[in-house]
C-alpha cells in the first residue's frame, strides 16, 4: 500500500519559485520593460498542457501554447513583472546559473520532470539545458541533497540529464513530483512498486 510523503507535491502549497524546475530544465527567461517572460520548447503537447496548469496554480498566466517545427511546442508566460524574483535568483548577468542554496522542494521537481523527465529502462532521465552546461553539477548536488541523487550523462548517453537509478532514489522522486498530470501518457512519471 502506497501512502504519501508529507513532502508530496501533492500536499506542498505550489510557490512561484517552483517555476526554477522549467529553468532547471531547458527553459529560458527573458527580460524586457514589461517584465520577464519565462518560456519553454516542449516535445508533446501533454508537457505544455500540464505546465500549463503548474504556471497556474503559481498565479502566472501563460500564453496558448504554440506549435513549433518539428511538433514541438512553445509555452510561455505572460510578461509579468512578478517573475522578477525568479529571474534574479536564476541569473548572473545574462547567464543562466543555479541559485545558491537550492533546494530540490516537490514543486520544483514537479515542474522539472513535466518540462524534461523521461523513463528510460531501470531508471529515470531528468533533462539538462545544453546551452547551460555550468549548470549541470549544481542541480546534481541540488537532487543528490534531495535524496534522489542521479548521474550526470552526456548527449551520446541521451543527455545532458541526470540519470536516477535504483529503487529507492525513483521511490522518493515518485514520492515527492506527486500524483501524474491527466494529460501525462501511462508510464511518462516514475512507477515504482510498492
Amino acid at each position: 500500500m502506497h501512502q504519501l510523503s508529507f513532502f508530496s507535491a501533492d500536499l506542498t502549497p505550489p510557490q512561484r519559485a517552483d517555476l526554477g524546475g522549467v529553468l532547471a530544465a531547458h527553459g529560458q527567461l527573458a527580460r524586457g520593460e514589461l517584465g520577464c517572460r519565462l518560456s519553454i520548447l516542449l516535445d508533446h503537447p501533454w508537457r505544455a498542457h500540464a505546465l500549463q496548469r503548474e504556471f497556474r496554480v503559481r498565479d502566472v498566466d501563460t500564453e496558448s501554447p504554440a506549435a513549433a517545427e518539428g511538433g514541438e511546442v512553445l509555452l510561455r508566460s505572460k510578461r509579468l513583472t512578478d517573475l522578477e524574483d525568479l529571474a534574479s535568483t536564476w541569473t548572473r548577468g545574462a547567464v543562466k546559473s543555479v541559485p545558491a542554496g537550492l533546494s530540490a522542494g516537490p514543486g520544483l521537481l514537479r515542474c522539472w520532470l513535466i518540462a524534461a523527465g523521461r523513463p528510460e529502462e531501470g531508471g529515470y532521465v531528468l533533462g539538462l539545458d545544453p546551452r547551460a552546461p555550468d549548470t549541470h553539477e549544481p542541480l546534481a548536488g541540488v537532487l543528490a541533497r534531495a535524496g534522489v541523487a542521479g548521474v550526470l550523462v552526456g548527449p551520446r548517453a541521451g543527455g545532458p540529464g541526470l540519470r536516477i537509478i535504483g529503487h529507492r532514489r525513483r521511490t522518493r522522486l515518485a514520492e515527492l513530483i506527486g500524483t501524474p498530470p491527466p494529460e501525462a501518457p501511462a508510464g511518462a512519471f516514475p512507477d515504482v512498486d510498492y
